[in-house]
């Protein structure tokens, strides 16, 4: 039998040290919590809230994210594309995804608000209507992506290209242009 959490608030916790119950969690708030290179499968978040937390490095396999918010936590190295894909649904503020991968995931209308998201992965994502807000992009990869009506008005460092991806509508500043263009060795003054 799967325990059920609804409503509760779990701060300062290290789950790395006191082992976290498997079962559904429903409404609940993770504050200052460490989830590092912990194995959190086969647990299901439902419309919670971790704020500046460490998953860094955590296994998500199998692991259930419906209207989740990450605010200020630590995410290097989360293979989110391993979580349970159905209704999956989470926005990201001022967190660290470094080295993530989201291959292949159905995330359109994900928000990344002020995230670093230096070498993550987003493989044949479907990233439709995304917004990346003030991102820091740098050696991420969109290959076969599909980013139609996306937002990278305010973000830099990116670099894919056109003709392998799905870009109609996809939103761009003159500024941030020049990552679009690299691979034609053109100057761009």
């Amino acid at each position: 039998m799967l325990d059920f959490f609804d409503n509760e608030t779990f701060t300062k916790v290290d789950f790395t040290k006191t082992k976290i119950s498997k079962g559904e969690y429903d409404n609940c708030t993770f504050t200052n919590c460490n989830f590092e290179s912990l194995h959190a499968s086969n647990i299901q978040f439902v419309e919670c809230d971790f704020i500046d937390c460490n998953f860094s490095n955590t296994i998500v396999t199998n692991t259930v994210f419906k209207e989740i918010s990450f605010l200020n936590c630590k995410m290097i190295g989360v293979k989110f594309n391993e979580c349970d894909p159905f209704l999956l649904q989470f926005s990201f503020k001022d967190c660290q995804l470094n080295f993530s991968s989201f291959y292949q995931l159905k995330i359109p209308n994900t928000k990344f608000i002020n995230c670093n998201l230096e070498e993550v992965d987003f493989t044949e994502s479907i990233l439709s209507n995304a917004l990346f807000d003030k991102c820091n992009l740098k050696n991420t990869t969109f290959e076969r992506s599909n980013i139609e009506k996306t937002d990278f008005r305010t973000s830099a460092n990116f670099s894919f290209s056109l003709e392998e991806n799905q870009v109609k509508g996809a939103k761009f500043s003159k500024e941030n242009l020049v990552g679009l263009l690299s691979k034609y060795k053109i100057v761009i003054d």
